[in-house]
């Protein structure tokens, strides 16, 4: 790379530049199809534990991401069907479907047992906190109560008394 043009000097042109582009892709394609269904779930597990570390860092406050996604993203990863998971955490599938489609808080039971299971999990991957769901969970009611503080705060603030060597 030519790094006072900007410009990659090992391409004569831009076809050439394009094609070895092409070959490039081709071979990480041809690759990606000889992972294993083992390798796929320890790739999507690592890349999970990235988002969700992302998330809480500071430079993604504002991020949307939820609990929800990442306990969705967390189960597909794994499992072909929701219900098997919901039956190795010992819940019933349909509290699952409630908390993954944010239909439904989750219990501390429930992520204490997420918290249990994941760490069992990545055990064999790679370093995972597996108190970062509950850091999620608390991030986003946090996200949720700031982000509504105009509907409560006025409200609130005519309850709250101060003591008079205050004012």
């Amino acid at each position: 790379m030519d790094f006072e043009f900007g410009i990659d000097s090992r391409y004569s042109s831009k076809e050439e530049r394009d094609g070895d582009a092409i070959i490039l892709m081709e071979a990480r394609l041809k690759r990606m199809k000889n992972l294993s269904k083992e390798e796929i779930i320890r790739a999507k597990l690592i890349q999970l534990k990235i988002k969700m570390e992302e998330c809480l860092s500071n430079d993604h406050k504002n991020q949307s991401q939820s609990f929800s996604q990442f306990l969705a993203h967390y189960v597909d990863s794994m499992y072909s069907r929701r219900n098997d998971f919901a039956r190795d955490l010992g819940v019933s599938p349909v509290i699952l479907s409630q908390t993954i489609n944010g239909h439904r808080e989750p219990s501390k039971e429930f992520i204490l047992r997420l918290m249990i299971h994941s760490e069992k999990v990545y055990q064999s991957v790679t370093k995972f906190n597996h108190e970062i769901w509950y850091q999620i969970f608390l991030n986003e009611k946090l996200r949720e109560t700031m982000e509504a503080e105009d509907s409560w705060k006025s409200e609130l603030e005519n309850e709250v008394k101060m003591p008079e060597f205050i004012l």
